[in-house]
């Protein structure tokens, strides 16, 4: 179809789970808790069907997993900044938006509490 043209590519990844040593108040140092990772990264446009063309899924993952296991980290604003830099290091990631979600933060008040930040490449 020449008429058609694709005009741009998200790549995401939601409700990914993690546990991670975070937060400032004395109960939460040296303890593990979960956070609630939502991730979406534009890209540049790309017809292809070679997995080496793409930002993998995988490297999220992985990503949010070492900064999770690099130890304590006291606020969930860090934890999204380090993993939108990380996300960025791949050349084609033009803006990264972040959402950390801590679900025990405000339990049993509230389902979650957390941050969300967008980065983009200047």
């Amino acid at each position: 179809m020449s008429d058609v043209r694709l005009a741009a590519s998200r790549v995401f990844v939601t409700g990914l789970k993690v546990q991670a040593e975070i937060g400032v108040y004395r109960h939460e140092i040296g303890r593990v808790q979960p956070l609630i990772v939502d991730v979406e990264l534009d890209v540049p446009t790309v017809e292809t069907d070679r997995l080496a063309d793409t930002v993998n899924y995988e490297t999220i993952l992985a990503a949010a997993q070492e900064i999770a296991g690099g130890g304590h980290i006291d606020l969930v604003e860090t934890f999204a900044h380090r993993l939108a830099r990380r996300c960025l290091e791949d050349g084609r990631v033009a803006r990264a938006r972040i959402r950390i979600e801590k679900p025990l933060a405000l339990a049993p008040d509230a389902v979650g509490a957390g941050v969300e930040i967008v980065l983009e490449r200047t």
